[in-house]
């Protein structure tokens, strides 16, 4: 009796400490990607982008099929969704973006680059896209970085440009 007694309370002890944990908010700032943002004005409109940094790690990030390679759908950054949020309507690359939120997922390319802004704002890395979703695609050129850098970044000046680099490569987008 005593035996299936302790064993009782030492499940239990083991099965509340397990649901408490799950239950409790996760510090991403200890993810090997850790959050960031990037914020500015544009024309009075601000802009805020939530991303996670990835780093590079000595890997070829553009060819590894589990990091970003070359013509597939990247969630931009790591863990969840990039978040694209702007508080009023904006042109990208010339065309319209009306104010909102959204995803903002990519499609490298070794000169090209397809940026898109997704309807479906919360979601994690770009398992469950749907270009059915999109709400604008536009596309940019790719250059050579003047500079290595290890930690995928975003920023966002207030002359409009978006800037996204990582590894070797460096990529704007213009924003009005």
């Amino acid at each position: 009796m005593k035996k299936a007694l302790l064993t009782f309370f030492v499940a239990f002890f083991a099965l509340t400490s397990l649901v408490f944990a799950q239950n409790q908010p996760q510090d991403k700032s200890k993810r090997p990607s850790p959050p960031a943002q990037a914020m500015g004005k544009v024309n009075g409109k601000t802009i805020t982008i939530d991303y996670s940094q990835p780093s590079v790690k000595g890997r070829d990030v553009w060819k590894e099929e589990k990091i970003a390679p070359y013509g597939k759908v990247w969630r931009t950054g790591a863990n969840e969704a990039t978040i694209f949020e702007t508080s009023g309507d904006l042109k990208v690359e010339g065309k319209a973006l009306p104010a909102g939120k959204y995803s903002l997922f990519t499609i490298p390319g070794e000169k090209e680059w397809t940026i898109i802004f997704n309807k479906t704002a919360e979601q994690w890395g770009a398992y469950n896209y749907k270009e059915a979703d999109d709400a604008l695609r536009v596309k940019v050129p790719a250059r050579k970085a003047p500079q290595m850098t290890e930690k995928f970044t975003i920023k966002v000046a207030n002359s409009g440009t978006v800037s996204m680099s990582w590894a070797d490569t460096m990529v704007d987008f213009k924003v009005k």
